[in-house]
């Protein structure tokens, strides 16, 4: 699990390691870093790295001088280097002094353009991770200039660190490269960051416990659910659909399909879409309401059910069943429209309420808003829940103030019904007896594996993505050691 910091955390790390390190010597580390990542870049976009051009555009403070050092790294290895200086009065001393005794060269802004043009590659220096807001007018007017790749220093400037806003002119990365830590701005905004670079600098026994988190390959293969000697078809777990509609019967034939992929033992369904679901899924149990499903370990509620009198009956008695639910689509409007329908629920049970931005909207009174993960924490906390709020860029957060982002691989799971699938991968895992905040996020990776696999460069229905949940599970596996 790969650990996020906000940039207050990050500052005051650095603050607590540069007490106890010579001076300078940790941002030529850091500018070392960055600039092998530059190199690197120029021997990928050019085929070589001596008598390439690259252009810095230094802004003030540390962020500039980083740009500055590395700069100078790269004039060691025949790299022709131009620095256009934004605030000439406010460039970091030592790294410019360094810059200029290496053979660099020192262009202005008004002269800036012809560099910018004719650069193989350039480095983003402009601001740090504590600037807010989009680029001011001068570096904003260089950013037409630019046509070369484009390595960032921490974060692209333009670019909120802590949210992944963009509010106005920003730099577009192919690569940042970052120090120390990730940032949130890393994952909740990876298309203006690109592929991300982390330098180790030392940071780490200064940080604690992360703001953030993302799951990978690693940690979804071993909280997946695998079958061992001595399991049978209940241990496993029972999952229970509550999905569907004469209306919408593909929403319960989705979620229950994807429930039965994902290993769970046993998958009841109970709706009006009972013939449509055995048609496609023989495995299951079928039955025409929840009151004669049968035990389950957990509910799947919502998808399809609609928003009156019988969907809030059929929530009503999933929430007091006493075991894990979740609260998809439907059952979030029913929420959001009657919440004493929550007094239903022992609030110690388990819930997971997945809402996108316009359900999110109706649940909590507002929108999410630039802060995606400060709001589905608050949302979280407001109803005692593990919040996923779908996007992108996928938050978990739990009440206990723990967040997990993940990073979707592409947009082909923007598509009908890619939300009930989600639904029934996040019922089975609670099923298996998954912890809601874990299961959910194992559950949202697992998803977008599969609506890659599932689409394979073209777009692909909800029904697509069931069908690669196999596929995805077996590339998961795949990566990590068998389990005994």
């Amino acid at each position: 699990m790969q650990g996020i910091w906000t940039t207050e955390r990050i500052r005051a790390a650095e603050e607590r390691l540069l007490a106890v390190t010579a001076d300078g010597a940790l941002m030529r580390k850091a500018a070392f870093g960055a600039s092998v990542c530059a190199a690197a870049m120029l021997e990928e976009h050019t085929g070589g790295v001596s008598g390439r051009r690259v252009v810095l555009l230094v802004g003030a403070g540390n962020n500039g001088g980083d740009a500055l050092w590395a700069g100078v790294f790269l004039r060691k290895r025949g790299v022709g280097v131009s620095a256009v200086l934004l605030k000439p009065d406010r460039a970091h001393p030592a790294g410019l002094a360094a810059l200029r005794r290496s053979g660099g060269r020192v262009v202005s802004v008004v002269d800036s353009p012809q560099w910018l043009e004719n650069a193989d590659l350039v480095i983003d220096g402009i601001v740090g991770i504590s600037a807010k807001g989009p680029l001011r007018a001068d570096a904003a007017g260089l950013l037409g200039h630019v046509s070369s790749p484009v390595l960032a220093v921490d974060l692209p400037s333009g670019v909120d660190p802590d949210t992944g806003a963009v509010a106005g002119p920003a730099i577009q990365a192919t690569v940042t490269v970052t120090f120390g830590a990730r940032k949130p701005v890393h994952v909740l905004n990876p298309g203006r960051c690109g592929d991300v670079e982390l330098v180790d600098i030392g940071l780490g026994p200064e940080l604690g416990e992360p703001d953030l988190r993302q799951l990978d390959v690693g940690d979804v293969a071993a909280a997946w659910p695998i079958p061992g000697v001595e399991d049978d078809k209940y241990s496993q777990g029972v999952t229970g659909i509550a999905a569907g509609s004469a209306t919408y019967p593909g929403a319960a034939v989705l979620a229950t399909g994807s429930a039965v992929l994902a290993t769970s033992g046993m998958v009841r369904y109970a709706g009006p879409a009972a013939d449509a679901v055995r048609a496609r899924w023989p495995e299951v149990v079928a039955t025409g309401s929840v009151t004669d499903a049968g035990r389950v370990q957990a509910w799947v509620v919502g998808p399809g059910i609609g928003t009156g009198h019988e969907g809030r009956e059929v929530l009503r008695h999933v929430l007091a069943e006493g075991v894990p639910v979740c609260a998809d689509a439907d059952a979030t409007t029913i929420i959001a429209k009657n919440p004493e329908v929550l007094d239903a629920r022992d609030p110690d049970t388990p819930l997971v309420l997945t809402p996108h931005a316009g359900e999110f909207a109706r649940l909590t009174g507002g929108p999410p808003g630039d802060d995606r993960v400060r709001a589905a924490l608050d949302a979280a906390a407001e109803f005692s829940a593990v919040v996923l709020l779908k996007g992108h860029c996928t938050v978990v957060a739990a009440p206990d103030g723990r967040a997990l982002v993940n990073v979707a691989r592409g947009s082909w799971p923007a598509t009908a019904g890619s939300g009930d699938v989600l639904s029934g991968l996040i019922g089975a895992l609670l099923a298996a007896g998954l912890e809601p905040w874990l299961a959910a996020g194992a559950a949202a990776y697992l998803h977008s594996v599969a609506a890659s696999a599932g689409a394979r460069g073209v777009p692909v229905p909800a029904s697509g993505i069931v069908e690669a949940i196999p596929d995805a599970l077996r590339q998961i596996r795949s990566l990590t050691p068998e389990r005994v």
